[in-house]
């Protein structure tokens, strides 16, 4: 099989995977992604951003009200119709990153979980390093394989390994592999990228279906000796047990959810 067939084939595989941020599992989602996009804006800088890929453009969306020039890529036709539809300001193009051709040059580039997608991580990142402004950053997030969730998965017989990928991933997410600090920073080196900052991003203790309905459905009213401050002012608790578990995420990042590194090009 040629190159030229080989990332046509792979388009319509990416296609065909069903996932969508703002359908499956989307309390739990949405709110990871905005603390992931959250994370991005500490290390960010403008005008102009490149979203790489943008999915449905759910988080797409956020970096728009932030950065004045917001570029996505996406190779699924139906994702691309839903982020202009949330993003009607932004420009998008229809393309596999291996793909993409354009003379324009990006402040900053964000690829969020897509490393762990695609076939060969390095080649991907060589190709969006490509696109940086010299004094660009380049920020990637992929899931944690050592995530504690995971880890309890282990003990409990769930999964084999915390490497282990679940047909959720497969079939649903199309994951090929899993990530962590370490493996992440392995292949940014190895795209000639130079890493200035890792962390993680969120502590969920749950899976993701648990973490959803746990969202959903915990007990967040006060009262209820449930979550909250019996007595105390009132809060939205809900919004603040999603802080916490940002703010203690980068006390532990090994833990997180997902993790994360920042660079730039040597």
């Amino acid at each position: 099989m040629s190159d030229g067939d080989a990332l046509r084939a792979e388009k319509q595989k990416q296609e065909a995977f069903p996932w969508r941020r703002s359908v499956d599992y989307n309390e739990y989602n949405s709110i990871l992604g905005y603390y992931q996009v959250q994370s991005c804006l500490e290390f960010a800088h403008g005008p102009k951003v490149l979203d790489l890929p943008c999915g449905d453009g759910t988080l797409t969306a956020m970096f728009a009200e932030h950065f004045p020039e917001v570029v996505g890529v996406d190779a699924s036709s139906a994702h691309l119709a839903e982020a202009k539809k949330r993003v009607p300001k932004g420009r998008f193009f229809e393309s596999l990153i291996e793909e993409f051709q354009t003379n324009e040059r990006f402040d900053s580039i964000f690829m969020l979980n897509i490393l762990e997608h695609v076939i060969d991580p390095s080649m991907t990142l060589c190709k969006a390093a490509s696109l940086l402004r010299d004094d660009g950053v380049l920020i990637a997030h992929v899931p944690n394989a050592l995530a504690i969730n995971r880890r309890i998965a282990v003990l409990m017989g769930t999964l084999e390994s915390c490497e282990e990928l679940s047909p959720f991933d497969i079939n649903v997410a199309g994951h090929r592999r899993s990530y962590t600090l370490d493996s992440l920073q392995a292949d940014m080196r190895a795209a000639g990228l130079q890493v200035r900052a890792t962390g993680g991003i969120f502590y969920k203790m749950l899976s993701l279906a648990q973490m959803d309905w746990f969202l959903r459905n915990g007990l967040w009213e006060e009262g209820g000796f449930g979550w909250g401050r019996v007595g105390g002012p009132r809060k939205d608790w809900k919004a603040e047990f999603c802080r916490a578990c940002y703010e203690i995420g980068k006390e532990r990042p090994g833990d997180c959810n997902v993790i994360y590194a920042v660079a730039v090009k040597r």
